[in-house]
């Protein structure tokens, strides 16, 4: 007896074709419900059948074959081409897991409140509600809950700064997201939106801020959608507005305000410019934001995965979760596992799990039977670590130690296909073009490392470029206002210590050893050639000759190395050295 079938309708899932799944199921008259996300991208779209005794999880579901699925699904019989688990516990992406933020991801409906409260929503706020504020700070001190927002700061130092503060004062939830290859917040956002808002209301109660804005970016249309809708629900159930539960003055207002998308908006004062309606850039410091923040008020900022860590802590006591993690770090992370790796996705995992687990365990190491070259963490303003690192544990001071920073949380693999060269070089542009221009290192300074890196790549570097580029990221590193700059020069840091081979190759024999920076490459054509003239109908520019069913030439003053004719040829005729 089937009790229902779920489809996974976060991002992830729609991209990966989801939503025609989700409309066949429901055209065959299937009890079929949308949830979030589950964490595993690399098996979009999944669906899950739930029977009364039994669960069967589906992946790569896609409009072509779901028709099998329906017709498994009537006759009661499991479709073992698509089957991937009874349970996810079973899978090795998730057995060195710890879910306990996103225990409701890619289970619960995000749009139903009753979903929610049926897992144990709101046990936490009622339980903060017996304490008095005061208690509720302590509680936050002493799990020691620091931000996951990338610094680490202590959550509850930060309470108790604005808890003191009288008046108006405003709680933040930041939202902004743009790393390359992050995307935790919006999985949290879209798929257990109600437990951002309960942790945020425990932190009003707390702080006695009235007033509260979850900022992300207008880029995130379904995670916005999902939370307006949530707030709209618990403000019908007096789960915010006046009175909240019926405890007079305890009041909290909620709304989201949308950003443009600028990456700098990620700093705290940059974005507080940006909800006021000014242009998002950062301000110095102090004051911080504790004692003059939005409209020159008192104002606490925690990130996404913070608010959701503040909820988990009152519902699981503050015993099991000091549990969780090192003794410098409790709990859990949200992390993103995305790039040259064979299970991609967003897990959460303990503190103090080693990285080497995060990547081979987890993600079942590289693709293809490729070696792993490095991991690039903290996004754009990250460094990397290389196969030497791997047996240190995740953690805040660890990660520093190590040339590196946590960020907010985006794990980024690479392979020996991988030229650290352009991935340093593909950073810089990113902060390059994301620099907000108030300060002169960072406007200035970006570009010229930018340059200084395209140089290299098409071969046209010098050692002295070398040596002009350490000396210029690290002047980046010392002077810029704000996080942006300051760490924008740590993946050109970090690639130039433990790649500097690389960089050397680029310069003295002007090659690329992956194959990667395209002024580097020769393209060539080998006996292999039947004559098809495949490779000379792509080419743009005409650099291809050669008669019918005659080995054809290419002409390397011509040759744009647009690699076209590499692509199209089914003979291995082409080689690209």
């Amino acid at each position: 007896m089937i009790k229902k079938i779920t489809v996974g309708l976060a991002t992830c899932g729609i991209s990966s074709g989801a939503m025609p799944v989700y409309n066949e199921l429901k055209k065959a008259n299937l009890p079929v419900e949308k949830v979030g996300c589950i964490g595993m991208c690399y098996n979009e779209p999944i669906v899950t059948v739930i029977k009364e005794k039994s669960k069967e999880i589906y992946g790569n579901v896609t409009e072509r074959n779901v028709k099998d699925l329906i017709d498994c699904i009537k006759k009661n019989k499991m479709c073992r081409e698509l089957f991937i688990a009874k349970n996810i516990d079973s899978l090795n992406f998730y057995k060195k897991q710890k879910r306990i933020v996103m225990e409701n991801c890619g289970i619960i409906n995000p749009d139903k409140i009753e979903d929610y409260l049926e897992k144990g929503g709101y046990s936490s706020l009622k339980k903060a509600l017996s304490l008095t504020p005061a208690e509720v700070i302590k509680e936050i001190l002493d799990a020691e809950l620091r931000g996951r927002g990338g610094a680490g700061f202590s959550t509850g130092k930060k309470w108790q700064i604005i808890a003191k503060k009288k008046g108006e004062k405003y709680l933040i939830c930041n939202g902004d997201e743009g790393d390359p290859g992050a995307f935790m917040n919006r999985a949290l956002m879209e798929s257990d939106p109600f437990r951002i808002i309960e942790g945020m209301t425990i932190g009003s109660y707390a702080t006695n801020a009235k007033e509260g804005i979850i900022y992300t970016r207008a880029e995130y249309p379904l995670a916005i959608k999902t939370l307006q809708n949530a707030i709209d629900l618990a403000y019908k159930n007096n789960l915010l507005g006046k009175n909240i539960l019926g405890k007079k003055g305890f009041d909290f207002e909620l709304k989201i305000i949308k950003g443009a998308g600028a990456f700098v908006c990620g700093e705290e004062t940059a974005m507080i410019r940006s909800i006021e309606g000014k242009r998002g850039h950062p301000m110095s410091r102090p004051p911080y934001p504790g004692e003059k923040g939005l409209y020159r008020k008192p104002t606490n900022v925690n990130n996404v995965g913070t608010w959701g860590h503040v909820t988990t802590i009152f519902k699981i006591g503050l015993k099991e979760y000091k549990k969780i993690g090192t003794k410098n770090t409790k709990g859990t992370k949200i992390l993103c596992l995305t790039g040259k790796v064979k299970r991609t996705g967003v897990i959460e995992v303990p503190f103090g799990i080693k990285i080497k687990e995060i990547v081979f365990s987890i993600g079942g190491g590289c693709p293809d039977n490729t070696k792993f070259k490095a991991l690039l963490s903290g996004g754009p303003a990250g460094g990397c670590l290389t196969k030497k690192d791997l047996e240190n544990p995740l953690d805040f001071e660890v990660m520093a130690s190590l040339g590196t920073i946590m960020g907010s949380g985006g794990f980024i693999i690479t392979n020996n296909t991988s030229c650290m060269v352009s991935v340093a070089k593909y950073f810089t542009s990113f902060t390059q073009e994301e620099s907000c221009g108030k300060c002169t290192p960072c406007r200035e300074g970006t570009k010229r490392l930018l340059e200084m890196l395209t140089q290299i790549s098409r071969g046209n570097g010098t050692e002295e470029t070398l040596k002009r580029i350490q000396e210029l990221a690290e002047f980046v590193q010392d002077t810029s206002l704000c996080g942006l700059g300051q760490n924008a020069p740590n993946p050109i840091i970090s690639t130039l210590k433990h790649f500097k081979k690389e960089y050397i190759m680029h310069i003295k024999e002007k090659k690329c050893s992956a194959g990667v920076c395209e002024a580097l490459l020769s393209y060539t054509i080998n006996e292999n050639c039947v004559g098809c003239g495949a490779c000379s109908k792509v080419c743009p520019v005409n650099a291809i000759e050669g008669k019918q069913k005659k080995m054809h030439i290419i002409d390397q003053e011509k040759c744009i190395k647009c690699g076209q004719c590499y692509i199209v040829c089914a003979f291995k005729a082409i080689e690209k050295k």
